[in-house]
């Protein structure tokens, strides 16, 4: 099987694009990261560099392949439960504060394949019980967010999720879906997946009690994180909890948000 390299002038031509089009900020050593998920694409189309690939993807009715590049280059690990701390802190610092018959709405912002969502909405729907509740995700791949909307999972994901949870909400697969789970219909109903792109302006969707938005701010840079932090704040509703990842920080950033735990902030 052929064997593509990039020079450091192709490597430039799609840093620059993935920045444009989504914030994401690729280093040097992402280098490998665009030969492994793009040489498909050049095998696919039968050419030989990625300068043609690049010309191809932005030539005339090339919005599909533009696509395509964003979802390879920007899909990125996730997992039920994950930094399990923070749904702790959900549940028993805000659900079990929450007297309201209003809807409690939280937004998983960087929702990926979906797993933060339904585990979100898992802890939701045992803490609220028959109280109102949606969960919204976004992401910028269009490819992760049919998987979610399927809320379909191979059985080797769902290793975090309590086992009562697992009881109540995932439906073990029989027969031809052996080794695999879906989400019940209930929570499935309850939670939504929008195309997004967090580096443009933020579309009409509501005001929130809570946002997550964990482990993204790691691939922007400064400027992007300053604009995405403010515009996804302004969702917030006053007294709404914020979540980052543990690896990621607000500091540079005037979020207006005061620290109330580790990787989690609530807006005055």
């Amino acid at each position: 099987m052929l064997q593509f390299e990039i020079s450091n002038d192709e490597f430039g031509l799609f840093k620059n694009y993935i920045y444009q089009s989504a914030g994401i900020d690729l280093g040097p050593d992402k280098k490998t990261l665009i030969v492994t998920r793009l040489s498909k694409r050049l095998r696919h189309h039968g050419l030989g560099s990625f300068s043609e690939y690049f010309n191809l993807m932005m030539g005339p009715k090339a919005s599909a392949e533009q696509q395509i590049v964003v979802d390879l280059l920007t899909t990125n690990e996730t997992y039920f439960f994950r930094e399990p701390k923070h749904f702790s802190f959900l549940e028993t610092e805000i659900l079990s504060n929450w007297h309201s018959s209003k809807t409690f709405r939280v937004w998983s912002a960087a929702s990926s394949t979906g797993e933060e969502a339904y585990s979100i909405a898992m802890v939701l729907d045992d803490r609220l019980g028959v109280r109102p509740w949606q969960v919204l995700g976004s992401d910028i791949s269009t490819r992760v967010l049919e998987v979610a909307r399927k809320g379909h999972y191979i059985q080797n994901r769902i290793d975090a999720i309590p086992k009562d949870y697992l009881k109540r909400y995932c439906l073990k697969g029989v027969d031809d879906q052996a080794g695999t789970m879906l989400i019940d219909k209930k929570l499935r109903d309850n939670v939504s997946f929008e195309y997004m792109n967090l580096k443009r302006p933020t579309a009409d969707v509501g005001m929130f009690n809570v946002i997550f938005l964990r482990n993204v701010l790691i691939y922007f840079d400064l400027p992007t994180k300053k604009y995405i932090v403010k515009q996804l704040v302004e969702k917030l509703l006053k007294g709404g909890y914020f979540f980052i990842g543990h690896s990621e920080t607000l500091n540079g950033i005037d979020s207006q948000l005061n620290s109330v735990g580790p990787a989690v902030y609530q807006k005055p």
